[in-house]
């Protein structure tokens, strides 16, 4: 009975796990270049029930009686890296990545420390002294791990290549950084819609090519995330209805046995 109780509670936990992933996916999906999240699960090894104290089959007799799960166990998180698709804006600092990679940001924390993140977001400005920066304010690097610098950014006519080559009035700039990684499972959501590496991360170079005046959108489908909480939400109510069940079982065990 308290065996139930449990296999329940995993039950609910992990749906409660579910939701939260589906939840987050839903609240960004007009965010530029944000990637969907999964959730995996998975059942805990079945045990081997035993009967013990009975001597129907003779005396001290444990005979196995079959295997007993225990619940569901939580399992990791991945993300899903397909690609979105491509809002036009016209806007000369808006580049898209087509294809697998990353941009290169460099981030300044608040005691002056620079960390390297990794986005999809390609929603750029210019500084007036001509940095390229994300909306947030960080730099966006080359292909040497420099900051850009845009000479009269304001002023010239801005061209952005496939192969991520900057020219300002035709005369060459920089570079962008694009950076993938051998495995996703080595790179940890940071926040502010960007990745960091974890030890263990391999970088491999990008197969990707940049469109310039685009964005890519994220790639959450807002119709499968909505019949997957419809889901979550029956397999939630299923387990409570459970829990409320064996409960209703116990107390009536516990009247018995007072009378």
């Amino acid at each position: 009975m308290v065996r139930g109780l449990y296999t329940a509670w995993t039950g609910l936990r992990n749906e409660e796990r579910r939701m939260d992933v589906v939840t987050n996916n839903m609240a960004n999906a007009d965010t530029t270049g944000f990637k969907k999240i999964d959730a995996t699960s998975q059942s805990f090894a079945r045990q081997l029930a035993v009967k013990i104290d009975d001597n129907t089959e003779g005396p001290n007799l444990k005979r196995g009686i079959g295997g007993v799960a225990l619940g569901t166990k939580i399992g990791e998180t991945f993300y899903d890296m397909s690609q979105g698709g491509f809002r036009e804006t016209g806007d000369v600092y808006n580049v898209a990545i087509g294809g697998s990679g990353f941009f290169t940001i460099r981030m300044t924390d608040k005691d002056g420390n620079d960390h390297i993140r990794y986005t999809r977001d390609g929603d750029f400005t210019v500084t007036k002294e001509g940095f390229l920066q994300t909306k947030d304010g960080d730099s966006v690097l080359d292909e040497n791990g420099n900051p850009i610098q845009i000479p009269n950014a304001n002023f010239v006519d801005v061209a952005i290549g496939e192969n991520g080559d900057i020219y300002a009035d035709n005369n060459y700039v920089a570079t962008i950084g694009l950076t993938d990684f051998e495995s996703y499972e080595y790179l940890s959501s940071y926040g502010e819609n960007m990745y960091e590496a974890v030890d263990g991360a391999t970088q491999i170079p990008a197969n990707a090519t940049l469109t310039q005046g685009y964005l890519e959108m994220s790639n959450v489908n807002m119709v499968t995330e909505m019949v997957d909480m419809i889901a979550i939400t029956r397999a939630y109510e299923t387990n409570q209805k459970m829990v409320q069940t064996l409960d209703d079982i116990l107390e009536k065990t516990v009247t018995i046995g007072q009378v």
